[in-house]
């Protein structure tokens, strides 16, 4: 039977409390297109992509309409580019080729980012791997559409510390190709560790080699839910406070569960994952810092910001199990500075530091989201940065993630604005001490000693 109270609050959430699904992302193999031709790889990649996503967008605009719930994006991840151009890329303008081709498929069919620019390279690179790495500056200059990842590090096989060194270089580059926008091309870029198969959230979205051909993967978000329900139990302990956050969670869910499923029906591609992670928009009130405030610290950086992170994302994740059996992705807090309101006015106030925001990874979803920095910080620097973030997810076997946004011309005081769901960021300031000698090293760290499970 329907119960109508709980329909009545399902479309309060909707039209009052910023409820959407944030994005239904296909994810596409690309492994049966590798070619050593680069003109029939580049065909092939363009056939497949249009052939499988044709009708990803009209889908998930029917769903929406149909059931008086917004479907913001529609995404398109593809299997690590890396992997698929090896055998016919010779150099990095080989690579922006594809990237080309990505961009013209995703306009083609009309999705709003295609993700997949990628490569795995935890414990070495190939040359493949370097040369692809190397054409990221070039390949997000020329395009509107790619995103980029890399992933660096992994609790299993260590952090590849060549890798880490030459993505600081890559970063810069990607900023200063694309300083005319504010160093717009770098939004499109993160680093990882532990990056998960399933990501359906851009920049960092690719299709694992450990997926099927062709999979529908849902993340939703519902921060101002999750909000508005802890207002109604302001002062009440932590019981009730977990017990809340729990059982929105479920709620929140609950509808990617049916979005997921009913996209999946349609386009008769199976269903992968739903990521239930708490994803902030620059509306007001859809701010992860919002929740923060209203579990108890003036801002987020205060002192127990932390304890309340941790808190949040553990009661989330609790919820989202129980409302469907396929929890993927990343599934918990984003805490991206330019995409959160919240967390701009914290760092406005002086309450929220780059260090604070790096302690608070250590319990969040992903790690340093967004962030604007000084323009003229060193490629060394920005590898240090990145060297520690990885180290907190080899360590805490969980996944970790950079996306710093080094604004040419820009420094601490500026402020940077990046439009739509990528909103605005004051740029923070870096430490300005030297890491150089530690970046200059070469090889790898080793894995942790709680690596060893076999």
């Amino acid at each position: 039977m329907i119960n109508f109270n709980e329909a009545n609050e399902t479309i309060r959430m909707i039209t009052q409390e910023n409820l959407d699904v944030r994005t239904i992302t296909m994810g596409i193999s690309l492994l049966d297109c590798i070619d050593s031709d680069l003109d029939a790889l580049n065909e092939k990649i363009y056939r497949k992509i249009t052939s499988t996503a044709r009708d990803l967008v009209k889908t998930g605009d029917d769903i929406a309409k149909e059931y008086g719930i917004p479907v913001v994006n529609k995404r398109i991840s593809v299997t690590p580019i890396s992997l698929v151009g090896g055998s016919a890329c010779r150099a990095p303008e080989d690579y922006v080729k594809i990237a080309l081709t990505l961009d013209r498929a995703a306009q083609e069919v009309g999705v709003n980012f295609i993700g997949g620019f990628s490569a795995l390279v935890s414990k070495g690179m190939t040359k493949s791997d370097e040369l692809m790495i190397r054409a990221i500056p070039e390949a997000l200059s020329r395009t509107e559409r790619v995103c980029s990842s890399i992933n660096v590090g992994s609790t299993r096989c260590g952090i590849d510390m060549d890798a880490v060194r030459l993505m600081g270089q890559i970063i810069l580059e990607t900023a200063q190709r694309t300083a005319d926008r504010d160093s717009l091309g770098c939004a499109k870029l993160v680093v990882f560790c532990n990056a998960p198969d399933d990501n359906p959230f851009m920049a960092g979205a690719f299709h694992g080699v450990t997926e099927g051909d062709a999979v529908i993967n849902v993340g939703v978000s519902g921060p101002g839910v999750v909000k508005t329900a802890l207002e109604e139990v302001r002062g009440e302990s932590f019981e009730v406070l977990c017990e809340t956050i729990k059982k929105t969670a479920f709620k929140v869910s609950r509808v990617g569960q049916l979005v997921a499923q009913e996209a999946s029906r349609r386009l008769g591609v199976p269903f992968g994952i739903i990521d239930l992670s708490l994803a902030p928009t620059p509306a007001v009130g859809d701010s992860v810092a919002d929740i923060l405030t209203e579990i108890g610290v003036e801002y987020p950086g205060a002192p127990g910001t932390t304890a309340a992170l941790a808190l949040l994302n553990d009661q989330v994740k609790k919820g989202g199990v129980m409302a469907s059996s396929y929890v993927g992705g990343l599934s918990g807090a984003f805490i991206p500075v330019s995409e959160d309101q919240g967390m701009i006015n914290a760092v406005e106030a002086g309450a929220l530091t780059l260090e604070k925001l790096e302690a608070m990874t250590c319990v969040c979803s992903v790690g340093l989201d967004m962030i604007a920095i000084p323009g003229d910080t060193s490629a060394s620097t920005i590898s240090g940065i990145i060297a520690d973030e990885m180290a907190i997810g080899m360590v805490n076997q969980k996944t970790t993630a950079v996306r710093l946004i080094p604004v040419i011309g820009k420094t601490v005081g500026d402020t940077v604005e990046f439009g739509g769901l990528l909103g605005h960021a004051p740029v923070m300031p870096v430490n300005g001490f030297s890491c150089e000698n530690l970046i200059a090293r070469t090889g790898r760290i080793p894995a942790p000693i709680h690596s060893f499970k076999n």
